[in-house]
């Protein structure tokens, strides 16, 4: 991984290859047991944030939201409420993830050569981030940020431990996760064709015999799931502001 970033470091200086972030927003956000994306974070709500983020990073060229019916004017008012002039496209996404990625990703531009997609809840991106990603795809197909794991970890059937497997080869993966445009356009296609669903984008690729690899990813590039979240969201907004 280390590696392939210094590569990517390179190549960030002397190419840039046009690229599209399809933000998956459809879920129902179960888990928070409302609609997250439109809690307030700060002055904003959570999905203003992260478009925030990505209309800010030198290495975003163009926005396409996929979200849910009931939100397509809201997500769009976004765009004029608070500048985002990166924000091409909201368009109608799907019942599954894989379905609503599908759709962003269909209507990028032409000119697309990386497709980046990104969940909704994760606002404190950061265009390194987004740029790691993105150069190590130009080199290597795809690509995607991740964490090593801290933890030890178990495996364990009904609670009982069965094995104690090496934590060096497990890895926290996060989003935004990036791909050769014609890459994850066929990978999607051809999961929704197959009624297959995905919680992770890599694993549309992955299934093709597409190898994924890992860039750098960072500790305050949270998914915000539970209530819990939204607190350490909180601390980390405060941190940024206050430039620390």
């Amino acid at each position: 991984m280390s590696t392939m970033s210094k590569i990517s470091d390179t190549i960030r200086k002397a190419h840039h290859s046009f690229c599209t972030v399809v933000v998956v927003a459809a879920g129902n956000s179960t888990r928070m047991g409302e609609d997250k994306l439109f809690m307030p974070l700060g002055d904003k709500c959570v999905l203003a944030q992260t478009l925030l983020a990505l209309n800010a990073s030198a290495t975003v060229d163009e926005i396409i939201v996929a979200t849910r019916e009931d939100r397509l004017q809201a997500v769009a008012e976004l765009r004029v409420r608070y500048g985002i002039d990166k924000l091409a496209r909201v368009v109608l996404g799907g019942q599954t993830r894989t379905e609503s990625a599908l759709a962003g990703a269909s209507e990028a531009s032409r000119h697309a050569k990386i497709i980046c997609i990104h969940d909704g809840a994760r606002p404190f991106v950061t265009d390194g981030v987004i740029a790691d990603a993105v150069h190590n795809a130009v080199l290597s197909l795809a690509a995607a940020p991740a964490l090593p794991m801290k933890d030890t970890l178990k495996t364990a059937v009904d609670g009982v431990v069965t094995g104690t497997p090496d934590r060096s080869t497990f890895f926290a993966v996060q989003t935004p996760q990036a791909f050769q445009a014609d890459i994850i356009k066929a990978a999607l296609s051809r999961a929704v064709a197959c009624g297959i669903s995905y919680s992770d984008d890599c694993a549309a690729v992955e299934a093709m015999g597409v190898p994924v690899h890992l860039s750098r990813g960072s500790e305050e590039n949270i998914k915000l799931t539970t209530r819990d979240d939204l607190l350490l969201a909180e601390i980390i907004l405060k941190k940024r502001e206050a430039g620390l």
